[in-house]
């Protein structure tokens, strides 16, 4: 498990420079990145707090959601990907903490969250449910998960992208169902909003299951 572990965090690491190339990973449209405003809008709460952005890569997600007021830590197990993120930060003028560590056992202490926000994390874990288990344990009261994820349209028959990660759970995607019968079991309510149909979300039109799911 730990090779696989540091196979994982190398692939990133080497990805970093090319992610943000893709639409809904740099937001480098205007057009994509107010969708994704308008989304983030939507799904956190109206009075800015704390959010945690378990698996933040470049930063993105987390800019948008300083950008609207909340205060963010951002956690990733790529050292090139939390330095991209700090950057960002860095140009846009706001504030933010970036940490270097495992997205599923984020290194934040005893500190809670009114939102643990991840984005197409869960299918690189090797043990999802733990994560899900960790992320609600530091909500606050009233806090919610908000989990954007899907089942992508190489799924049927996922290739390993690092060695041993044949082995994920959730290699490929998790479904909606799947992934709110899990989060159930923490015993939080659960929304699902489809993304499917969203071309602007991810510049493209896409043809296989995305969803946000909303916990809490």
């Amino acid at each position: 498990m730990t090779t696989l572990r540091a196979n994982i965090s190398e692939y990133w690491d080497a990805a970093a420079p090319s992610f943000d190339q893709e639409p809904d990973h740099g937001l480098g449209s205007a057009e994509t990145r107010a969708a994704w405003a308008a989304r983030l809008t939507d799904w956190l709460p109206a009075t800015p707090g704390e959010v945690l952005d378990a698996g933040c890569g470049t930063g993105s997600l987390a800019l948008l959601a300083a950008a609207a007021g909340h205060r963010v830590t951002g956690v990733d197990c790529a050292p090139a990907m939390v330095a991209r993120a700090r950057a960002k930060f860095a140009a846009a003028g706001l504030s933010g903490t970036f940490l270097i560590g495992d997205a599923a056992e984020p290194p934040t202490g005893d500190a809670k969250f009114d939102v643990v926000l991840a984005r197409h994390l869960l299918w690189t874990l090797p043990d999802p449910a733990a994560a899900l288990r960790s992320w609600a344990e530091r909500l606050r009261p009233g806090g919610r998960l908000v989990l954007v994820e899907g089942r992508w349209r190489q799924s049927a028959d996922p290739k390993p992208y690092v060695p041993g990660a044949g082995e994920l759970p959730w290699a490929g995607g998790v479904g909606a169902a799947q992934l709110g019968a899990s989060v159930a079991e923490l015993g939080l309510p659960v929304r699902v909003v489809d993304l499917s149909g969203d071309d602007v979300l991810w510049g493209r039109a896409v043809d296989d299951e995305r969803y946000a799911l909303i916990a809490g």
